[in-house]
């Protein structure tokens, strides 16, 4: 099992997960921010989350009014990351406003992301099909745009954190491979030259 924890921040009001189900192999924190208006919660996602127990938590916000349940959710990254500098971070929102956080943070060498929904977290895919990983790895590259990384060890790096640093050498090593043989980069005196558009 990987020993980083991975927070999870469900931003509620934009996104309705119906259920989690995630791997044992990682240790997942879950916390659900609900906004003010929003009084009923599915059976089925309530009991998903009773089985991780004390590593899941509802946040009922109080107050309503436009970006209030972000500025939760902004505040606690900023504890939990204060007293947990090596975790990963997922958003789980719909709503790009996070993205300039999101690159703020990522500039102080935070692992964050967001993602539309809670099975596009890279790391999940890795118990899907390799097509499945692949595009994971593709998505975070062209939404890297001029900042993809140009050596081949700075995109093994890359690659191996998407999947939460739990990759072998040779794995990572096999999903450049791939990306090389279905021509998304080409590499030239160890650097990489992309044509992903």
């Amino acid at each position: 099992m990987s020993t980083r924890i991975n927070y999870i921040f469900v931003d509620y009001e934009n996104v309705q997960p119906t259920s989690f189900n995630l791997p044992e192999e990682y240790l997942f924190k879950v916390f659900i921010f609900i906004g003010a208006n929003q009084s009923k919660i599915p059976i089925e996602l309530v009991t998903s989350i009773q089985k991780l127990g004390l590593n899941a938590e509802y946040i009922p916000i109080e107050g309503s009014g436009k970006n209030a349940l972000d500025f939760h959710i902004t505040c606690y990254i900023g504890k939990l990351w204060e007293k947990d500098p090596d975790g990963f971070f997922h958003i789980i929102s719909k709503d790009t406003g996070f993205d300039l956080l999101i690159k703020y943070l990522k500039k102080q060498k935070v692992l964050i992301n967001r993602y539309p929904q809670v099975n596009d977290i890279p790391a999940l895919k890795k118990f899907g099909n390799k097509n499945e990983q692949v595009e994971s790895i593709v998505d975070y590259l062209v939404k890297r745009g001029n900042a993809k990384p140009r050596k081949i060890e700075t995109l093994a790096n890359t690659i191996n954190s998407i999947f939460m640093r739990t990759l072998k050498k040779e794995e990572v090593d096999k999903f450049i491979n791939i990306l090389v043989n279905k021509k998304y980069i080409k590499i030239e005196d160890s650097k990489v030259v992309y044509t992903l558009k």
